[in-house]
C-alpha cells in the first residue's frame, strides 16, 4: 500500500523560501516519476513539478525559475525548494507518485504579502 507523507510547509513572507520534503514506501520508488501537486479549495489541483526517475524535471510555467523538484532515491524522498514565493503559492502542496493510486494528505503552505 503506497504511503507519501509531506512536511515542510509553513507560513512565509513574499519572497521567502521553503523546502518541502516527501517520503515514499509501499512503491518501487527508483522506477517511479514523483511529482508535486498544489491545491487552493475551490480550484482544480494544479501539478506544478514533475521529476523521471532518472532526473529529468518538468514545471507548471507558473512556478519555473523559482521551484525545483529533486529526488533521492535511496531514501526514498522527494523534494521541492520553493524560492521567491508569492502570494499566490499559497495553497496545499500534495506528493503523487505517477500511475499509482492514492494521494498524500499535502502540507499547508502559506504565503503573506
Amino acid at each position: 500500500q503506497v504511503q507519501l507523507v509531506e512536511s515542510g510547509g509553513g507560513l512565509v513572507q513574499a519572497g521567502g523560501s521553503l523546502r518541502l520534503t516527501c517520503v515514499a514506501s509501499g512503491i518501487v520508488f527508483d522506477v517511479t516519476t514523483m511529482a508535486w501537486y498544489r491545491q487552493v479549495p475551490g480550484k482544480e489541483r494544479e501539478q506544478v513539478a514533475v521529476v523521471s526517475p532518472d532526473g529529468e524535471r518538468n514545471y507548471a510555467d507558473s512556478v519555473k525559475g523559482r521551484f525545483i523538484i529533486s529526488r533521492d532515491n535511496s531514501k526514498k524522498e522527494v523534494y521541492l525548494q520553493m524560492n521567491s514565493l508569492q502570494p499566490e503559492d499559497t495553497a496545499n502542496y500534495i506528493c503523487k507518485a505517477k500511475g499509482i493510486y492514492g494521494w498524500g494528505q499535502g502540507t499547508q503552505v502559506t504565503v503573506s504579502s
